[in-house]
């Protein structure tokens, strides 16, 4: 008789609950239901073969997932036998620990635990003390470094034998002192959290022996994710009884850039090789058609140990739609009208849709699509675009230069970047245009002037203001004569903003915040049409309807809404329609991934992870051009798109793409991209794929017209190869505008360019 705790099992997942002897590693492919697994599992464990509660660990990797495993843990054995298990994430289960023990580390039992702002607070007043430039030297930065040196188990002296820069030795510096001031102020970080509880189990082997006795039984979700500090306390806990049950899967390791690490699993079957492996193969969330794209992707990478090959009942379902837009606003508008047309079809709820992209920057056209619908959307994990700091002070700046008696956007931007324009000179500045019964820019105005009667700065502050006074008259001088985009590239030029982004957030944020204001560029193109003098007013306007319908629902979280999301935030969760947008070299793989093979390795699972959220539908989408830092690329799909058989899409052009003349349009061939995995994809091995473009077919022309015509493969010198994308005769000469993919969109001159047909 099958056992209660089997019931709704299938083999393997049986197979993982009853295996309770030794280390056991379950590769848990996507919605194969490994929660219910590791639940089941301690249900078993305690039921059946009679572990106390008290000696079962088990590791999440969010609080989230703890309270909805322990409360499921409750339903099957009772809630307070479930509290009796020690679970949680390392984090919390460390603090646990080091408040019970840490005394042995000669520190109080009360410390404190500083958040990311304290930390960045502590290190701001360290790099004072050091007489160090916070611009020069980001303290976001600094720590960044310190924090992974201490995931990587490396403390101050070890630190300081690998010194190679001049920036490692200040980091060195600051990494002295910055566990001095933790020391003093009886405080830990949350990477101490770990690493002292590992030196307390290196240091004090009756401690160890204390917990590693305990904890007859040791399991770990998402083993996957781990780092080297997380696997090490893993390992030291664990040793006593070696009853390791991690539980992961490899396929979704997307985390490399947080110091996840591939090789704690290979390195723990070497260590075990007595090592059970059990596979959890049969998907219970996603149709077949669905996984047999996802299974075509991930067969392709280069590492195929442990692969698992995912399948399931759910056989019907439609194909994977494969949709080319001609351009990102028209891929952001097909999605909503694709929504609108599925929920007047089969009356759906918002909450059933997702958008998942690459970037952040992603985000605004979807945003703007889904307002201009009235469709109610949540935007995941990030601020939405127009709310993003480092958007809302470009639009201040923007709006000055409209309207320069705007206070609230003047007093956003006066000290932004630095100038030296403290709180304290801005409230005498607006005190005294207050005396004086005018707008804080008349009051500037008479400063640059020297028209003021008793102003209230002088010197280096009064400088400072006089340069902004001036920076902000010069730009509106400009405003009737730019159009908008070039107006915002104009003031780009002239606010150092990207380094005081890099400065502040550091290299990877900071980058990834200064993408979001060059994604303003392709916003401005969006005016073209209109006479110059009136974008930059039409721009102010409808950005403010857009913050202003955004905020209509007073209770957003409560309401259905169309989920937009990154594919780093998206792991874990599930949604009957996915939109995967963006396929497109540059973005999926990133650009600054093309150069190393691991880490193209990573953003193909990305992608798997991406196509295995979904649950009945999935569209894959990209753009025949997309509009980037202010310039419109012809694109190249993503080379991972030619890795799925054709049979396995259904191939969906849009409107404006159907409507495109022939010679621009996309043709498809039969026979998929021929390239070395990892590497980038040529021109000529993407165009001419099932999966994506081919050279569109040449037209009819007549022997007068110019000598290329669009679609036509050249050469050039410089650029290397590229697809024509018009040409005209300019007098003697024929203007050839020629798209080269990483390089731009060029115009040559056929007489000097010297271009090779391909």
């Amino acid at each position: 008789m099958t056992h209660p705790l089997l019931i709704g099992l299938n083999a393997q997942q049986q197979r993982a609950v009853q295996a309770i002897h030794g280390p056991v590693l379950v590769l848990a492919g996507p919605g194969s239901g490994k929660t219910r697994v590791l639940t089941h599992r301690i249900a078993y464990l305690i039921n059946e073969v009679g572990v106390r509660p008290y000696n079962i660990l088990a590791v999440t990797f969010t609080n989230k997932a703890a309270r909805e495993m322990r409360e499921r843990l409750g339903n099957l054995i009772g809630e307070s036998r479930a509290h009796d298990v020690m679970m949680g994430t390392f984090h919390s289960i460390c603090a646990r620990w080091l408040r019970r023990d840490i005394q042995h580390l000669q520190r109080a039992n009360d410390f404190v635990v500083y958040d990311a702002d304290d930390q960045q607070r502590v290190m701001k007043q360290i790099l004072r003390e050091l007489d160090l430039s916070e611009k020069q030297y980001n303290p976001r930065s600094i720590h960044a470094r310190i924090s992974a040196a201490k995931n990587e188990m490396i403390g101050v002296a070890e630190f300081a034998r690998s010194v190679s820069s001049y920036f490692d030795e200040i980091v060195l510096r600051c990494y002295e002192r910055y566990e001095k001031q933790l020391l003093a102020n009886n405080a830990l970080d949350f990477d101490d959290l770990l690493l002292k509880t590992v030196n307390l189990f290196e240091y004090h082997l009756d401690v160890l022996a204390r917990y590693a006795e305990r904890y007859v039984h040791v399991m770990v979700d998402e083993v996957q994710d781990t780092n080297r500090v997380q696997f090490s306390l893993i390992n030291q806990v664990g040793a006593g009884h070696n009853n390791y049950f991690l539980i992961g899967d490899i396929q979704q390791s997307i985390y490399a850039w947080r110091g996840a690490r591939l090789a704690n699993v290979r390195e723990f079957e070497e260590a075990h090789p007595d090592v059970q492996i059990i596979p959890l193969e049969q998907n219970y969330r996603s149709t077949q058609p669905i996984l047999d794209v996802a299974q075509s992707i991930i067969d392709a990478a280069y590492d195929r140990r442990h692969t698992t090959k995912i399948w399931t009942d759910q056989q019907d379902g439609e194909l994977v739609s494969l949709v080319e837009a001609y351009d990102h606003n028209e891929e952001a508008r097909w999605v909503a009208d694709e929504i609108m047309r599925i929920r007047g079809r089969e009356g759906r709820s918002l909450d059933d849709f997702a958008v998942m992209y690459r970037t952040n920057a992603q985000s605004r056209a979807f945003e703007e699509a889904m307002i201009s619908r009235n469709l109610r959307y949540r935007l995941v994990g990030g601020t939405r675009f127009y709310e993003r700091k480092e958007i809302k002070d470009i639009v201040a700046y923007l709006r000055i230069i409209h309207n320069p008696h705007d206070e609230v956007s003047l007093l956003r931007v006066i000290n932004v970047p630095g100038r030296s324009i403290g709180d304290r000179t801005q409230q005498e500045l607006l005190q005294w245009a207050r005396n004086l019964d005018v707008s804080i820019w008349d009051a500037l105005e008479l400063l640059a002037t020297n028209e003021a009667q008793s102003p209230p700065i002088s010197g280096r502050a009064r400088n400072a203001v006089e340069q902004f006074q001036k920076l902000v008259a010069g730009l509106r001088d400009l405003r009737h004569d730019l159009m908008l985009g070039e107006l915002i590239q104009r003031l780009l030029e002239r606010v150092p903003l990207q380094e005081l982004l890099v400065a502040e957030y550091g290299e990877e944020e900071g980058a990834e915040r200064w993408e979001n204001i060059l994604e303003l560029q392709n916003v401005s193109m969006e005016y073209l049409a209109l006479p110059t003098e009136d974008q930059l007013p039409r721009f102010l306007e409808e950005v403010a309807l857009v913050s202003d319908v955004d905020s209509l629902d007073s209770n957003k979280e409560r309401e259905p809404g169309v989920t937009l999301i990154t594919l780093h935030q998206a792991k874990g969760l599930e949604y009957p329609v996915v939109f995967l947008a963006g396929l497109e070299e540059g973005l999926l793989p990133h650009g600054r991934s093309v150069d190393d093979p691991e880490s193209i390795e990573e953003e193909r699972r990305l992608l798997y992870v991406g196509t295995t959220r979904a649950k009945q539908r999935l569209y894959m989408l990209y753009a025949f051009k997309r509009a980037t830092w202010g310039r419109t690329d012809i694109t190249i799909p993503s080379r991972f798109l030619g890795d799925i058989p054709k049979d396995l899409l259904q191939r969906t052009p849009t409107r404006e793409v159907k409507q495109m003349p022939v010679h621009a349009a996309t043709q498809w061939q039969s026979n998929p991209p021929q390239r070395t995995r990892g590497t980038q994809p040529s021109t000529s091995s993407m165009w001419s794929g099932a999966s994506g473009p081919v050279r569109p077919k040449r037209p009819e022309r007549e022997p007068s017209a110019a000598s290329y015509s669009a679609g036509d493969k050249v050469r050039h010198a410089n650029f290397g190869e590229g697809v024509v994308v018009s040409s005209k005769m300019v007098g003697d000469d024929e203007e050839v505008t020629v798209a080269f993919p990483g390089k731009g969109v060029k115009k040559l001159l056929a007489a000097f360019a010297k271009l090779e047909r391909v």
